[in-house]
C-alpha cells in the first residue's frame, strides 16, 4: 500500500491551537454585543436541500454551490437509467439526478428557510445572529476561501429604524471592543440611489450607474465618468451627477443640498428622510457616532438588486483593507419561501479581514493570557499527589492549569510550558512540598519565588 501524501482540499484552511484562540477572541467578542442588543443565536445544517438554495443567487452563484453527491448507484433507478450521455451536451441536467443536498452558500437564505418553517413558534420581530461556516466553490486565491465563515445578525418583521440604529452602535461597540479606534461606518440608501436616476431620466440605469459610482474610491471622479459615459449616461446627464457624487461636508450638510437637488423625487425624498431619522436614533443613542464614525455616503451601493432601504458599509482606517462589514434593508426576505410581506435588516462581520487588521495592528490580547496560565511540574509520585489536589483547587478558582503528565525532567517541562507559551510555572520538589508553599516561576521575566496557596490563588486571579 503506498502513503499517500497529506494535503488540504484547494481553498481550505487548518486553524493552529494560537489561531483558534484568536478566531474564537473575535467570535466570542462580536456574539456579546449581539446578545447586549437583544439578539439570539441560532444554527443551520451544513447542508440544505439543494431546491433550497438554487434560484437564490442568480447564475453565477448557482454555479459556485457546491453539491453533495447521492450515495448508492444511480443508475439503479429505471426512471434515471434513460439519461443520454451521448446526446445531452449540457452536463448540468444531469445534476438533480445525482445530487438533491448542497452545501450552504451562505447564512440568509437558510435564515429565510428557518423563519418560514418556524413562522409559529417564534415572535415578531425575530432578532438572530449566526456564526457559521459557509462553502463556495469558487476559484481560490489570496483571501478567497472554499470555506469561510459568516458572521451576521438579522431582525425580520419589523420596519422600524430603530433597527438600522442600534446595527451602527453595534458595528461600533464590537470594533472598538476588539481595539479598534479608526474606522468608518458609512450608510446610504437605496432609495436615494433610485432618485438620482429618476432626477437624470433614467431609472432602467439604476444598476449602470450605482456599479459606476461605486468604483470612485479605486478609480476617481475621471474613470467613473469615462464608464458611465460607456454605459449609456450623456455628458449633461454627468454634470448633473458630479455635484452630488462629490457631496461635500457633515451629514446634515449633504442631507441638505441632497434635499435640494432631488426636490422632484418622491423616492429620493423617502430616502433622504430614511437616513435622517436613522441619524436622529443613533444621536440619542450614541451622540459620538454621528459626529466622528457614521458618514453618509452616496457612492456607496452595495448589494442593490438585494438591498432596498438602508445600506450599511464599515472601513478601518488604520489598514489598507476592503470593508470589513456591510449589510442592509431588504424587503420580502422570506418571499422567495412563500411568505410575502416580511421586511428585515441585517449585517455582516468580516471576521477573516479583521483578523489580519488585528493582526497587523499587535491588538489581539497575549495568548498566554487566554491559554493556560499555569503549569504544575511533575518529579515523582510525591509530587503527583501534592500537586493533584492543588490543580483540583486553581481550576476551581477558574484558573486554566495544568500538571505535567508524567514525571520528567525541570528542562523538558520548561520547554512544555515554553512551547504552550504557558506563564507561569509551580515547582514542586521536596522542599515545597514540605513547606506548602510552591516556587513560582514567571516564565518572561524569569523571577522565581515561593508563595502559600491563597496568595498563588490572589496572583493568578489578579494578574
Amino acid at each position: 500500500m503506498s502513503n499517500i501524501k497529506p494535503s488540504l482540499a484547494k481553498g481550505t484552511r487548518d486553524f493552529s491551537p494560537a489561531e483558534m484562540v484568536r478566531r474564537n477572541y473575535i467570535f466570542d467578542t462580536i456574539k456579546t454585543v449581539f446578545r447586549k442588543y437583544g439578539y439570539a443565536e441560532i444554527q443551520t445544517p451544513a447542508m440544505e436541500n439543494l431546491q433550497t438554495l438554487t434560484g437564490k443567487y442568480g447564475d453565477e452563484g448557482d454555479k459556485l454551490i457546491f453539491k453533495i453527491l447521492n450515495s448508492g448507484d444511480f443508475l439503479k433507478d429505471p426512471k434515471k437509467r434513460g439519461f443520454d450521455f451521448a446526446a445531452e451536451e449540457n452536463s448540468n441536467k444531469l445534476t438533480p439526478l445525482i445530487s438533491e443536498k448542497a452545501l450552504r452558500y451562505d447564512l440568509t437564505v437558510p435564515f429565510a428557510r428557518y423563519v418560514v418553517m418556524h413562522q409559529n413558534e417564534i415572535s415578531l420581530p425575530f432578532k438572530r445572529f449566526q456564526v457559521q461556516p459557509v462553502w463556495r466553490a469558487d476559484r481560490p486565491q489570496r483571501g478567497r476561501y472554499r470555506e469561510f465563515y459568516q458572521c451576521d445578525a438579522d431582525v425580520v418583521g419589523s420596519d422600524s429604524l430603530l433597527n438600522e440604529a442600534e446595527f451602527a452602535c453595534i458595528y461600533d461597540e464590537a470594533l472598538r471592543t476588539l481595539g479598534l479606534r479608526d474606522y468608518t461606518i458609512k450608510l446610504n440608501n437605496r432609495k436615494i440611489l433610485s432618485g438620482i436616476a429618476e432626477m437624470i431620466g433614467k431609472p432602467e440605469l439604476i444598476i449602470d450607474m450605482t456599479v459606476a459610482i461605486d468604483k470612485l474610491d479605486k478609480i476617481g471622479l475621471d474613470g467613473v465618468s469615462k464608464e458611465l459615459l460607456e454605459r449609456g449616461f450623456s455628458p449633461s446627464d454627468l454634470d448633473m451627477l458630479k455635484p452630488v457624487i462629490l457631496l461635500q461636508g457633515d451629514n446634515t450638510t449633504k442631507l441638505d443640498s441632497l434635499k435640494s437637488v432631488l426636490s422632484s423625487s418622491e423616492t429620493g425624498q423617502k430616502g433622504i428622510e430614511e437616513l435622517q431619522t436613522v441619524l436622529q436614533y443613533i444621536e440619542r443613542l450614541q451622540p459620538a457616532l454621528t459626529n466622528e464614525i457614521v458618514e453618509l455616503d452616496i457612492t456607496l451601493a452595495r448589494g442593490l438588486n438585494y438591498y432596498t432601504g438602508c445600506i450599511f458599509e464599515v472601513k478601518t482606517n488604520e489598514v489598507a483593507m476592503g470593508s470589513i462589514g456591510g449589510g442592509g434593508r431588504y424587503d420580502d426576505l422570506t418571499g422567495m419561501f412563500g411568505l410575502k410581506g416580511l421586511t428585515g435588516v441585517g449585517i455582516s462581520f468580516g471576521a477573516d479581514r479583521i483578523y489580519d487588521v488585528l493582526e497587523e495592528l499587535n491588538l489581539f490580547p497575549d495568548a498566554a493570557s487566554l491559554g493556560t496560565r499555569v503549569l504544575i511540574t511533575n518529579f515523582d509520585v510525591a509530587s503527583e499527589d501534592f500537586a493533584l489536589p492543588l490543580l483540583s483547587r486553581l481550576r476551581q478558582a477558574g484558573i486554566s492549569a495544568e500538571l505535567y503528565p508524567a514525571a520528567a525532567k525541570l528542562k523538558k517541562q520548561f520547554a512544555y510550558a515554553d512551547a504552550k507559551g504557558i506563564p507561569y510555572v509551580l515547582i514542586v520538589g521536596s522542599e515545597e512540598i514540605q513547606s506548602g508553599k510552591p516556587a513560582v516561576k514567571n516564565m518572561v521575566t524569569g523571577e522565581q519565588e515561593h508563595r502559600s496557596i491563597v496568595e498563588l490563588i490572589e496572583m493568578l486571579k489578579g494578574d
